[in-house]
């Protein structure tokens, strides 16, 4: 038989709301107008004060991050691979095109 605390902690998880990303940002710039406190956004979204000042944080700082320029590129490794293969092909259409003017102008005698 399964352990209560185990089923409660799992039945926490499964119905935990999930906030987009689209979420995050309407409450976050909501309080950082000013127009309502923090604390009533908070208990109207049903989120913690801290989870909201979490938030805060992370969208300060990718600002801070876009407006240094210090943000690095989000490639996924199937990205890289795909454009490692695209490049590699287009390398070796170079080559063969390359190859057969070779041979066209030796055929011309140039």
């Amino acid at each position: 038989m399964s352990d209560p605390k185990n089923v409660i902690s799992q039945i926490r998880k499964a119905t935990r709301r999930k906030f987009t990303a689209e979420e995050k940002i309407r409450i976050v710039l909501e309080a950082l107008r000013g127009e309502i406190p923090i604390s009533d956004i908070c208990r109207r979204e049903s989120i913690a004060v801290s989870m909201y000042y979490k938030w805060s944080k992370e969208f300060l700082e990718a600002g801070k991050n876009g407006l240094t320029k210090e943000t690095l590129r989000d490639a996924t490794s199937d990205e890289v691979k795909k454009l490692k293969y695209e490049n590699q092909q287009l390398k070796e259409s170079l080559a063969e095109a390359i190859l057969e003017v070779q041979r066209y102008k030796k055929s011309l005698g140039m």
